[in-house]
């Protein structure tokens, strides 16, 4: 048998895989036979993105924000990440634990001490250390962390929710061009958007695990000596990858959720220690106040540039910033997207954009202004540390604290934590979009293959140049692709506004009577008060609702029509599809869906109880959404007559569209 047997491929999308393989192979082969050239190229690259495209950049991300607003306080916010009847697959807690240790985890244990401080020394537009520098330091931290980013994440993984489940496309970028695309999407433009977006989270990530890296490394150095060299940092990328590996291996549910719902045990452990031992009150009233701040200079700072004073402190910190999270959003958002399923939009929006940003502020208050009060007071030169070793501020921070020993250890466990949560998510968001947006991608070399890539890039990268070009590789990788998420929300806005104009022309036609043929209100009564067994609804099923969808279909066929009629166990479907591209099908569906009988009719019983009676429905669903109702007591005739009467109204809908 040969060792290279294709047929190992056939769950990847062949131009996706190979050729995003082939483009990140390419940056490490020119990084590692001449890393000091690519070391000057990264930076050239950095400094010429910040001179010519900063004003894009800010520009996009404050639009970002500005329309997930718009969507949560409008009327689309109602809309469900997936049919109407749906519920989350997970509980708020775990939903919040999953988000918050694939969005920001490891940045946070690197920057929690060293951005306030950094701002505090070096303020932008101000004399250093200071009391007013110090108020400006933690606005900045507040800045750069708090809904700016999630907003980000938010309409990535919102368009790509509501395309994957409300529309039944793949969980992939390339969705989200389907308004204007159509079936094209399947083609090389769509390709091509899914290559970016493996490109841009892959440089995004590596960037994470090179930040997270170098504050494990000089956690080890802390607490055990090991020398903070690029060899022991390599070898713990190795090590941790490997863990990693195992992660992603086990699944989304069995590995990912609990090690994020153990992520954020650790990290709630860690700050309420910190708060406790350390200035507490003092620590509640900044908290109040620099959210206070943060809010009163946010539309300012949305917009700053320091076009008037120039500087480098914009593309070091603000840009880096706003190009990292658009590099991860491919990334995080695909992660949130698949764990939000029946969610609402509005939900969706205000749970990511408002709770990990709290808890990001209280985090950055706690340790921020902690080392900012101990540096002012001179109880320890944290300065002097993040000037000299941005990674090691956090473990000289410890020092100050009890335990500081035993919390020094427990935050290293966290970075490396956070660094697994990161590279095993990342793994399985890239094996998603390589596979077509498969949900469960049937090989398990594919996850293997994705996370040990991430660990090399994030090693070479690191070799090569540090933070330096971690930061350029991640503001070159996201600065095409922000032009992919502007297009992904005039994409979902437009699909939102076929949704809104399909359920207006649902009163044209009332769900509940029929063209030509009245439902007698006996008939009527007796659909309320009797309830179905399971044997009477597929017989209704067999034996009326697909003859009658087969006699529609047959004769709309014979008028030129493309019409399908799906039959599945306790389902079917009549879709017909006019337009050449299928943009706009008309969608027909009979569901059996089961339900407790109510109380009044059997009062002895317990609904919570196993042996609780169930009844039937036979619901029609149409994929533009709209309330499902029931049609299991209309006869052949009607029921008929009823797909009539909504491919009416789908001709309505039509008309107010184009």
């Amino acid at each position: 048998m040969a060792f290279w047997n294709w047929r190992i491929f056939d769950t990847v999308n062949k131009p996706v895989f190979f050729i995003s393989a082939f483009t990140i192979l390419l940056t490490l082969v020119f990084a590692v036979i001449d890393p000091q050239d690519a070391n000057e190229w990264f930076r050239a690259l950095q400094t010429s993105i910040v001179a010519r495209f900063g004003w894009f950049y800010v520009l996009s991300v404050a639009f970002f924000l500005i329309f997930a607003i718009y969507l949560a306080s409008s009327s689309y916010g109602n809309v469900k990440l997936g049919p109407d009847h749906d519920s989350p697959d997970f509980s708020y807690l775990s939903w919040m634990a999953m988000l918050f240790a694939a969005g920001m985890g490891i940045g946070l244990m690197f920057f929690g001490v060293a951005e306030p401080i950094s701002h505090y020394i070096s303020p932008p537009a101000m004399k250093g250390e200071t009391i007013e520098a110090a108020r400006e330091a933690m606005k900045i931290t507040f800045f750069h962390w708090g809904v700016h980013a999630w907003a980000i994440y938010a309409v990535v993984g919102l368009a790509l929710a509501y395309f994957c489940y409300r529309r039944g496309l793949p969980l992939t970028i390339r969705s989200s061009l389907y308004p204007f695309l159509g079936d094209r999407i399947y083609g090389p433009i769509g390709h091509a958007v899914d290559i970016l977006a493996v490109v841009s989270t892959m440089f995004g990530i590596a960037t994470s695990l090179g930040v997270g890296v170098m504050q494990i490394n000089a956690g080890f150095n802390h607490l055990f000596g090991l020398p903070e060299t690029q060899l022991v940092q390599v070898t713990l990328i190795a090590l941790i990858t490997a863990a990693a590996t195992m992660s992603v291996a086990v699944g989304l549910k069995a590995g990912i959720k609990r090690l994020s719902e153990f992520n954020l045990i650790l990290a709630v452990i860690l700050l309420l220690f910190v708060l406790v031992t350390g200035p507490t009150l003092f620590l509640l009233q900044a908290f109040v106040q620099n959210i206070g701040g943060y809010l009163s200079d946010i539309v300012t700072r949305s917009f700053t540039l320091f076009a008037y004073e120039p500087n480098s402190w914009i593309g070091d910190w603000t840009l880096f910033y706003w190009a990292w999270w658009i590099a991860w959003s491919p990334f995080v958002g695909t992660f949130i997207a698949r764990i939000s399923k029946g969610r609402t939009i509005r939900e969706f929006i205000v749970g990511v954009l408002l709770v990990p940003t709290g808890f990001t502020f209280l985090w950055m208050t706690v340790f921020g202004n902690s080392a900012i009060l101990f540096d002012m007071m001179g109880t320890q030169d944290i300065a002097h540390d993040v000037v000299t070793n941005m990674p090691v501020a956090l473990f000289r921070f410890f020092e100050i604290l009890p335990m500081s020993g035993f919390i020094s250890l427990l935050g290293t466990v966290l970075a490396m934590t956070f660094f697994i949560t990161s590279s095993d998510s990342g793994s399985l968001v890239i094996d998603s979009i390589t596979s077509s947006g498969t949900a469960r991608p049937s090989r398990l070399w594919q996850r293997i293959f994705w996370a040990v890539v991430q660990g090399i890039v994030a090693a070479i990268l690191l070799t090569v140049g540090g933070l330096q070009a971690l930061q350029a590789a991640s503001l070159t990788s996201a600065l095409p692709f922000t032009l992919v998420i502007i297009i992904t929300c005039l994409g979902l806005l437009r699909a939102l506004q076929d949704e809104r104009a399909r359920k207006l022309s649902h009163r044209v036609a009332s769900t509940l009577a029929v063209s030509g043929v009245s439902i007698p209100w006996k008939q009527r009564l007796r659909s309320i008060l009797t309830f179905p067994k399971k044997a009477e609804a597929e017989r209704f099923l067999a034996e009326v609702a697909r003859p009658a969808l087969a006699e529609v279909a047959q004769e709309l066929t014979t008028r030129g029509l493309k019409t399908t009629l799906e039959c599945e166990d306790e389902k079917l479907r009549l879709l017909i599809t006019e337009d050449a591209d299928g943009a706009y099908p008309f969608d027909y569906a009979i569901h059996l869906r089961d339900y407790l009988i109510p109380g009044f009719a059997f009062d002895d019983l317990d609904p919570k109880s196993s042996k609780a009676p169930r009844f039937y429905r036979a619901e029609v669903f149409q994929s533009e959404g709209g309330e499902p109702y029931d049609v299991l007591t209309y006869s052949r005739e009607q029921l008929m007559a009823d797909v009539i009467a909504q491919y009416d109204r789908y001709h309505y809908y039509i008309y107010m569209v184009r």
